[in-house]
């Protein structure tokens, strides 16, 4: 089959997202570390263990961190004791997480799967983590749900992601200047400026912090809000599954 003719073709569907997707983070999996703090303006590792503090961990606590990339978020909660389950649709991201895990000594399981689809048993982990997850996926709702599954009654879901700004003219400058230094990026270390330009154009189509805090609580979480980040443009929430 012959790939999408643009971007926004890529993204068009859910079933064509879960293939570009795919394909775009193998591709990138390498210098996904370096994007990330580039994008973040240097902030991205001060965000992660701001949830890693949100979350209140203690040892033994039983944390699952979906699309794991190279492990940042499960690595955090594994030097706070928990017992940390890491899963990436990725291969390239898990075959870096373990071995930066086999490096740094630290336990953490690493498994290939899909976020929308978790292998695990309902009930089974205190604490359900995501960095960048919800936005990258083919459909919101199918993951919400795989999430609140796997998490205990009362369990957490903590996730850090890119916002939509609701004030149009800070929305398009905010999307202008990732869509350029995002294309610049690709063609540097890629030769491919839609590379990196896949973030802002998730953005346009992500519905935004508020919306996603909504559609938490629509599908089985309770004390549901978020906290924002760099002025608004990045946000982390927080919910907790409801008991049926």
């Amino acid at each position: 089959m012959a790939p999408p003719a643009t971007l926004r073709d890529a993204l068009a569907t859910p079933d064509a997202k879960r293939a570009y997707v795919r394909r775009l983070f193998t591709t990138i999996a390498d210098r996904y570390d370096l994007i990330t703090v580039l994008l973040s303006y240097g902030q991205d590792q001060r965000w992660k263990r701001r949830i890693i503090d949100l979350s209140g961990l203690t040892s033994g606590t039983r944390v699952l961190d979906v699309a794991c990339g190279t492990g940042d978020l499960a690595f955090a909660a594994a030097r706070r004791g928990a017992i940390v389950t890491g899963l990436d649709v990725t291969r390239r991201m898990v075959q870096l997480a373990r071995a930066r895990s086999s490096r740094s000594k630290t336990e953490v399981q690493f498994l290939v799967g899909d976020m929308s689809a978790l292998p695990f048993r309902d009930d089974g982990f205190d604490v359900v983590t995501t960095g960048y997850g919800i936005r990258n996926v083919p459909e919101i709702v199918p993951a919400i749900r795989e999430m609140r599954r796997v998490l205990k009654p009362g369990g957490l879901l903590l996730s850090l992601d890119f916002n939509r700004p609701q004030h149009p003219l800070v929305r398009a400058v905010y999307l202008s200047y990732l869509t350029v230094v995002g294309a610049a990026l690709g063609f540097a270390l890629h030769r491919d400026p839609d590379t990196y330009r896949y973030i802002p154009e998730s953005i346009r189509r992500y519905p935004g912090a508020e919306a996603v805090r909504a559609i938490i609580e629509a599908n089985g979480f309770g004390s549901s809000r978020y906290v924002p980040v760099l002025g608004g443009l990045m946000a982390i929430h927080m919910a907790v599954k409801q008991v049926d």
